[in-house]
């Protein structure tokens, strides 16, 4: 691109910045959403407005052969949004790229793997957030950014704040889990957050809001699932999987699970009766009293 197309450019990828900001999205979606922009810009070498159906298409088939299908899904979406919104172009190039359906079931943890590897667990810090995330079914920035005031003790419920797609939910607290925050936050008494990083610890004016790196508990996530000799495919995600899984083998109903993980659809908490033991157990025992009404004819 010459100057002037560049300061072009600059121009749209400004309009592009606002449209998402006022669109709510989260700030994590606007990041992807405007690198897909100028990942676009870098591979064809002109303005985004000028770029033609057949560059668009070469683009995507780069973009297949170097990056993952989700990648490939939040680029066309973060480029369907700029040409609706700043362009006002129609989005008709949807069958250029068409990412599969891939419904995949996660690995999880069974109650006794669950609470050794929670114990293979060196560090306290780590081993009390971990184990907020399972009992309460939190996902990892849930855990991370509690605070001393989202804990209602004496009701025994936690406020989960902003969580994803910037929803409140309140969620049951352990009283094992209530003791084990109550006996790490006295190691450093933060007055905003229970899981600060290591130099919110020494609570600064500062240093007080940071939690600690989401990067480093799933180090530790991942060294006490090697410490224990679990073969399966687990990360911190995992103990929540787990909780809703195991919560569903106790005989909750799927409504009061989906409330608790803050699921928007049904559909979506549907999918751990695939993974209960108990659910494959029982539709067993159904068929089996089913099939002995039926009377084999003899040969």
């Amino acid at each position: 691109m010459n100057e002037k197309e560049f300061a072009r450019f600059e121009r749209l990828y400004n309009q592009h910045q606002a449209a998402l900001k006022l669109q709510g999205l989260a700030p994590s979606t606007i990041d992807c959403y405007s690198r897909a922009l100028r990942r676009v810009v870098e591979f064809t070498g002109c303005c985004p407005d000028k770029i033609t159906k057949a560059q668009l298409r070469q683009f995507f088939g780069s973009l297949v052969e170097t990056h993952s299908w989700a990648t490939v899904k939040t680029d066309r979406n973060g480029l369907q949004h700029f040409w609706s919104h700043v362009l006002n172009r129609d989005w008709d190039w949807v069958k250029i790229v068409r990412p599969p359906k891939v419904r995949t079931l996660p690995d999880i943890l069974s109650v006794d793997e669950t609470f050794r590897v929670l114990s293979a667990v060196r560090e306290i810090r780590f081993r009390t957030c971990l184990l907020a995330i399972y009992s309460m079914g939190l996902r990892l920035g849930e855990g991370l950014r509690l605070q001393v005031g989202d804990i209602d003790g004496k009701r025994g419920f936690v406020h989960i704040r902003a969580a994803k797609g910037k929803k409140d939910r309140y969620v049951p607290l352990p009283q094992a889990t209530y003791r084990a925050l109550r006996t790490y936050w006295c190691t450093h008494r933060n007055p905003v957050l229970l899981f600060p990083s290591v130099a919110g610890t020494r609570t600064s004016a500062r240093s007080a809001k940071t939690v600690m790196d989401s990067g480093t508990m799933q180090r530790a996530m991942k060294a006490a699932v090697l410490a224990c000799g679990v073969k399966k495919k687990i990360s911190v995600h995992s103990l929540r999987h787990s909780y809703a899984t195991h919560l569903l083998e106790a005989g909750i109903d799927l409504r009061v699970i989906q409330a608790y993980l803050g699921h928007k659809s049904p559909v979506t908490t549907i999918r751990y009766t695939q993974l209960t033991q108990v659910t494959q157990k029982n539709a067993k025992e159904i068929i089996e009293r089913l099939m002995n009404r039926y009377m084999c004819p003899r040969p």
